[in-house]
């Protein structure tokens, strides 16, 4: 299983030292990735609840920076690590733009760009960015169509209720197509990932319900006529590092490790550590990461 790490975006940890800091020493420490996610705001009175915890919005994340930006700093910083985003909200940005900032993160890092899409949870957000919160998976899926155009041959064109890209050249490419991650929970979800993903971006959830969710996806490569096993799950892990807890929300550092240990043996490939919830400083981070990293890397050897 690889070991990645959410690069500083949110909270105290929004600053350009922190960026770079965390990013140099996570490439020197053997991380795989640095993944960046997606906030634009946060509601008073929000009209769902977010999708952890208690449903209250963490209070770190009234202080969030964009992710393409902080991926360009951590693509400065950083010469081998891989840049992934876990998970962009793809229904706020018109398919050329979103294609152009992910390319240019891709071109600049010298083709390390991970690109993991997801549809959000609040419709407060979709309203502030002017976007209809009503039929948001269909605007996701002709999304995904323009980004198959855009990054496919020139010229490119694209037809669309909500878009039209006439025949143009648009560059640059990507160096190699980025594997396309996608986020989700909801059976439709599942399947449109099986169909047309190189993978999944989960969290962490009960081991029986994650294998579950996963045989979905699989099951739809297969009627898609694609290879099941050539797709990733990476699973998305924000603990609370505590001496007592509830795991894997909650816990010490070894409890923690061991589910994510047991989601590697259920098929995980990837786990994506974000410490900005519980960690206090830069170096805390640093710390606790070295820590998960010796505790995982322990137990897939034992494995």
């Amino acid at each position: 299983m690889d070991i990645g790490l959410a690069v500083p975006q949110f909270g105290r940890f929004a600053a350009l030292s922190s960026v770079l800091d965390v990013a140099r020493a996570a490439e020197e420490m053997g991380f795989a990735g640095l993944w960046a996610g997606d906030r634009l705001m946060t509601p008073l009175r929000p009209k769902d609840r977010y999708p952890g915890g208690d449903g209250s919005i963490p209070e770190a994340h009234r202080v969030f920076l964009d992710p393409f930006a902080v991926l360009s700093v951590a693509a400065s910083a950083t010469s081998v690590v891989r840049l992934g985003t876990s998970a962009l909200n793809a229904c706020w940005y018109p398919p050329p733009i979103l294609a152009r900032s992910l390319t240019t993160i891709d071109h600049l890092s010298g083709g390390r760009l991970a690109a993991g899409l997801g549809l959000g949870w609040s419709s407060d957000e979709y309203a502030a960015a002017g976007v209809p919160w009503k039929d948001r998976a269909k605007r996701y899926e002709a999304i995904l169509d323009a980004l198959d155009a855009i990054w496919g041959t020139d010229p490119v064109s694209y037809e669309h209720e909500l878009w039209t890209i006439a025949p143009s050249h648009i560059e640059p490419k990507p160096a190699r197509r980025p594997p396309l991650y996608l986020a989700g929970f909801a059976e439709p979800a599942l399947r449109r990932i099986g169909r047309r993903a190189d993978g999944w971006l989960t969290a962490t959830l009960p081991i029986a319900v994650l294998t579950s969710m996963w045989r979905t996806v699989c099951r739809s490569a297969e009627q898609a006529g694609r290879d099941p096993g050539a797709l990733r799950m990476i699973l998305r892990s924000n603990p609370v590092v505590t001496g007592q807890g509830t795991p894997p929300r909650s816990g010490t550092v070894a409890q923690i490790s061991a589910y994510l240990a047991t989601a590697a043996e259920a098929g995980v490939h990837e786990v994506i550590l974000d410490l900005q919830h519980t960690a206090t400083s830069d170096q805390h981070l640093l710390e606790l990461a070295g820590e998960f990293k010796a505790h995982l890397s322990a137990a897939s050897a034992l494995s």
